[in-house]
């Protein structure tokens, strides 16, 4: 078990927090969606109502290593200010340097000292040693709560806890638990829903999955490599042509463990890929040449909804076809639906689309968990450690 806030005492030092506040910003820099800073706040309270001296860190979008300044996370201070109206909150203009290490020493008991832009330093995402001494030169404690990062061999998350005493924030503890505790001893029926482009994206995956799943759904446009592999006609579908072989050999150590891998058996289809395209329904068995496979057809949406609606736990991960045109969006609304219709079945949902058609459906708030890192929660899935959580301290025995 790794240490967590509640087992350090912070009362009077400094805390460097990492956080993902990868959040997006339109034009004028304002924030569209800031759930990832509301998914923050328990951690930041905590920390403050103990008396810490509170770093915040963060990366902002892919500057590449160079100061941009649309990427800069200073518009975040107005939002942090609305959400902590009485606490004092400072901006340093860099995150590293003989200017922020003064901030950071004058800060006192109960302040926030937000830093900029992690990744404006290439040192950053190279985890680079003496840009990981740098950071840890700032605090006396190292907490990470950015489990949307937790996946990355960074500075400011593996780098900065093998320099600092480290513990894990609310919200990473959170999503590791319950992803770890859901894939270690599931409800049964164990259902999972994949989908979005590549079988190449989730082979670790679907791997790992077979070891554990009652039954695999399979849509988007991953479903057509597999179709390929079972020797369907797939027309001009979206197809990962270097593992079709690889998908062949899942289908056959699915059916070795005795797991149910269901693929869809008819099609929404659009000549083109385009918003004003006419969607056509086709059995698999009649797949036309020259069409691309958009979205799951109502026979396969029906029998989807049939296994979800008896799955007591649920895993879902990618849209089931082209969701943002409207006439090819009823497979990933109708599988959104299911999940969330299922009050009896512990979900847990990851990836951006997955997430965003959940929100658009205003169904989010239905989902027993809806993870904050497509990349970390798709690691955690595949079975594989995370550098950002095997770094931090490991409790005692006795604590």
């Amino acid at each position: 078990m790794k240490k967590t806030i509640e087992d350090i005492e912070v009362q009077n030092k400094r805390v460097l927090l990492r956080v993902d506040f990868n959040v997006p910003l339109d034009e004028n820099g304002k924030i569209t969606d800031d759930t990832r800073i509301k998914k923050e706040v328990p951690t930041i309270k905590y920390l403050l109502s103990k008396g810490a001296k509170l770093i915040i860190c963060s990366h902002l979008g892919r500057p590449d290593g160079k100061v941009v300044p649309s990427l800069s996370l200073e518009p975040l201070i107005k939002k942090l200010v609305s959400i902590f109206p009485t606490i004092k909150i400072k901006f340093a203009f860099d995150c590293v340097g003989p200017q922020v290490e003064k901030l950071a020493k004058e800060l006192k008991s109960g302040e926030i000292l937000l830093l900029e832009n992690l990744r404006f330093h290439i040192e950053e995402e190279k985890n680079d040693p003496i840009f990981a001494k740098k950071l840890a030169k700032l605090a006396d404690f190292y907490v990470d709560d950015a489990f949307g990062t937790a996946h990355r061999n960074h500075a400011s998350i593996s780098g900065v806890a093998r320099l600092l005493p480290s513990a894990v924030g609310f919200l990473m503890g959170k999503e590791v638990n319950t992803i770890l505790g859901v894939l270690e001893n599931p409800v049964r029926p164990f259902v999972v829903v994949l989908g979005g482009a590549k079988v190449s994206d989730k082979i670790y995956m679907v791997l790992n999955l077979i070891k554990k799943a009652d039954v695999i759904l399979i849509g988007g446009g991953m479903a057509y490599t597999f179709l390929k592999a079972k020797g369907y006609e797939i027309g001009n579908s979206l197809i990962d042509e270097e593992n079709v072989e690889l998908a062949k050999e899942l289908l056959i150590e699915a059916e070795s463990k005795k797991v149910k891998i269901v693929l869809p058996v008819d099609h929404k289809c659009g000549t083109a890929f385009s918003s004003d395209v006419k969607a056509k329904r086709y059995k698999t068995k009649k797949f036309p040449k020259g069409y691309i496979g958009m979205d799951i057809g109502p026979k396969t949406i029906s029998i989807f909804t049939r296994y979800l609606k008896k799955a007591r736990t649920i895993i879902w991960n990618g849209p089931m076809g082209v969701f943002e045109f409207e006439q090819f969006s009823q497979g990933t609304e109708k599988v959104a639906r299911a999940v969330a219709r299922n009050k009896k079945a512990k979900a847990i949902v990851g990836g951006g689309d997955s997430i965003a058609s959940l929100k658009l459906l205003e169904l989010d708030k239905k989902i027993y968990h809806i993870s904050t890192g497509g990349g970390a929660s798709l690691k955690l899935f595949e079975g594989s450690i995370l550098p950002g959580v095997e770094v931090i301290d490991n409790k005692e025995e006795n604590e």
